[in-house]
């Protein structure tokens, strides 16, 4: 081979390799959180926890991926509070995707409120899926959430959305996507396919949620329903003890002056002396009923409370169980 052709294989050569180089560098710019995430993920070694998050939640590869680029923990009270700082004191928080890029969730362990970890994991996901995507596509996502949201929201999701309202208001868009893409169905056939890319079958996470978000309902409801019950009876009570006292004042007066008058020999005739008597009999036995009935309501008043009692003791062990904030172990003495 000549030697200028040599040196023309060489250049062409080398032109290609520059060619490739170049690429390979566009691509490598355009794809840099790809290339992380990729890197973080082939050293990621998920606990057992975390791997049983997985395993209910159903993640797709797509879901998993960007879940385990995130090198999640379920974390302990002491990890937990000092990677998770909560923004209200009486509101305590399940899990956060932080601003390294890193899901912590709370090691929760309620039997009662199983399913709320792997719940927590599939919406802290999402927030790292809100963080990877392009201004373009969370604009257009935003759009289709409000819309959802608008048509789904429960008055609970409303009352919970006003919190991030006052804390995080930049970030409605972003809450709405992690909340109802895990909590809330019949968001509409672009969301769902949009939620397919990331979860095998949506409807998993979502019973999930409603089951331990029914153990809530249910206690609310009957202690709802308990108090306006105490309510009712309570106004009854007041109102029929307070008739019941005037009833027995005038009774009282009433039997003082017939017994002055029968003392004093006032009644014209025996038949006088025993109808009025009859008639004092008939209204104290009148009284006498009114005061067991009244009797009865507060006894009634008096279970209802204690069941009262017996539901917020139950709300505030389930609330307990899932605050990171502890109280603190007695200081050793000497």
């Amino acid at each position: 081979m000549s030697t200028s052709k040599s040196s023309r294989v060489r250049s062409s050569i080398a032109f290609v390799l520059s060619i490739l180089t170049v690429g390979l560098a566009i691509w490598l710019f355009t794809n840099r959180q790809y290339v992380l995430d990729q890197l973080t993920v082939w050293s990621y070694h998920p606990s057992a926890s975390i791997a049983s998050l997985d395993e209910r939640v159903q993640f797709t590869d797509k879901g998993l991926f960007t879940f385990y680029a995130t090198q999640p923990v379920v974390a302990e009270p002491s990890e937990f509070n000092s990677k998770c700082p909560r923004r209200e004191a009486g509101s305590p928080i399940l899990g956060c995707y932080t601003s390294d890029d890193r899901i912590y969730v709370f090691n929760m362990s309620n039997v009662q409120l199983d399913g709320m970890k792997e719940v927590t994991a599939a919406h802290e996901m999402l927030h790292a899926v809100w963080q990877r995507m392009g201004t373009d596509e969370q604009t257009r996502l935003a759009g289709l959430l409000t819309a959802a949201y608008e048509k789904n929201a429960s008055p609970e999701l409303r009352e919970r959305m006003k919190y991030y309202e006052r804390n995080e208001p930049d970030a409605i868009s972003n809450e709405l996507h992690s909340i109802l893409g895990t909590e809330v169905a019949g968001l509409g056939a672009e969301l769902d396919a949009y939620y397919g890319q990331y979860f095998e079958n949506r409807q998993v996470i979502l019973d999930l949620h409603s089951k331990y978000n029914t153990v809530y309902q249910s206690l609310y409801s009957r202690a709802d329903q308990l108090y306006k019950n105490m309510e009712t009876l309570s106004a009854s009570i007041e109102t029929r003890s307070t008739q019941y006292d005037q009833d027995v004042a005038r009774l009282s007066t009433d039997i003082d002056s017939f017994n002055n008058r029968a003392n004093n020999g006032n009644f014209d005739s025996m038949n006088q002396f025993n109808s009025e008597r009859a008639a004092l009999i008939s209204r104290s036995n009148q009284l006498d009923s009114q005061r067991s009935a009244i009797n009865r309501d507060i006894a009634t008043y008096g279970q209802l409370y204690d069941e009262y009692q017996s539901i917020a003791s139950q709300i505030e062990v389930l609330n307990n169980s899932i605050d990171s904030f502890k109280a603190l172990g007695e200081t050793p003495t000497v």
